[in-house]
């Protein structure tokens, strides 16, 4: 007895399988982890914040803190929600640790 994707036999009755499968694969949203300005919050945290939580390299650590002294807020990063909230939550509990009230939030990119 032969058996293939298409047709099977079972117990003399033949079954013919003709069925289309269609997979719609999304992609997973992504969020922005924001970075809020204040007066109280040192530049050198902010970047070393940057380096430590978000990776960034020197460099791109004070271009963000600039874009956030300047602007109002920077994007620190954009990950899917789970690694953007903890994110998030790491950085502004090390905020708190250093005596720093900044603010982060995530929203949808």
């Amino acid at each position: 007895m032969s058996q293939s994707s298409q047709e099977l036999t079972m117990t003399g009755t033949d079954v013919r399988i003709d069925e289309k499968i269609r997979i719609h694969v999304a992609e997973p949203k992504r969020w922005k982890v924001i970075i809020l300005n204040d007066d109280a919050t040192s530049i050198e945290f902010v970047v070393s914040m940057l380096m430590e939580v978000f990776n960034h390299t020197a460099e791109t650590a004070a271009d963000v803190t600039l874009k956030v002294h300047h602007e109002g807020s920077g994007i620190a990063g954009i990950y899917s929600f789970e690694i953007a909230e903890v994110k998030s939550v790491e950085a502004t509990n090390l905020a708190r640790q250093h005596g720093f009230p900044l603010q982060i939030k995530v929203e949808e990119e």
